[in-house]
Parts: C-alpha cells; structure tokens; sequence
C-alpha cells in the first residue's frame, strides 16, 4: 500500500530516477520551459522550487549547494544570475504547469512546465540591461 508516499517512482531506478529529476530541472533553468508528461512535471516543480530558494539565499553555500543538485555550471550560473533575483519578491509558487492535452502515441498527459516570470509581469533582471547598449551611427 501506498500510505503517506509522497514520491512517484515511473519505474524506475532510484540513481535513474534521480538523474531524471537532475535533468529536468537544468534544462528548465536553462530553457525557461520545458514540454513533459504531467507527473514528471509534478514531481520537478519540486525540486525547482526548493532550488530557487536556496539561490536567493545568494552565498558561497548556497551556489556549492545548487551546484551539486543541478548538471551544468551553466545552470547554476543561470539561476543565481537570472532566475533567482527575478523571484527575489516571491515567497514560494515560482513555477506554473499549463497542460497541453494527451501524447497521440501512448495517449500521456502533456503539459508545459516554466517559471511564473515568463509571460508575466516580473522580468528576469537581465533583460533590464538593454539600455546600456549604444546606437552606432
């Protein structure tokens, strides 16, 4: 029985499981967005929300910390840079899950996982520095 079990296992083992969650979690640091099935995206959201709130903490423990939860130092950078000053003013829900409908081939539950700034009102920060940028004459 299932009783108080909170995690969804997708058949798999807990090292490929594990990466599973690693890897959505970068590419929608880097991506903004990503397109999955509806309970892999639950159990994401998760994982992207708690490592938001470690990245507004800002420090040497906290950027370590996120480093060995996601893939890429790409990632990190992206997300103590971009993502995390754009939820500064937030206090949790930093991610939205817009369903699309079922997969035609096995019939799934599809669905788009992003950030909540994306298509809102909160910009990233770094897209506020457009300003800087001299016309050449």
């Amino acid at each position: 029985m299932r009783h108080q079990r909170v995690m969804k296992k997708f058949g798999r083992s807990t090292a490929h499981r594990a990466m599973l969650m690693k890897s959505l979690v970068t590419n929608l640091i880097l991506a903004e967005s990503i397109t999955t099935t509806l309970p892999k995206a639950k159990e994401a959201r998760k994982d992207a929300d708690k490592i938001v709130t470690i990245a507004k903490k800002g420090d040497l423990a906290a950027r370590r910390l996120a480093a060995s939860r996601l893939l890429q130092p790409a990632a990190v950078k992206r997300l103590f840079e971009v993502v995390a000053p754009a939820m500064a003013d937030r206090k949790g829900g930093y991610t939205r899950i817009v369903k699309l409908g079922t997969r035609k081939g096995d019939g799934a539950e599809t669905c788009v996982l992003q950030w909540t700034y994306v298509g809102g009102a909160a910009k990233p920060a770094a897209a506020e520095t457009t300003e800087d940028v001299k016309e050449v004459k």
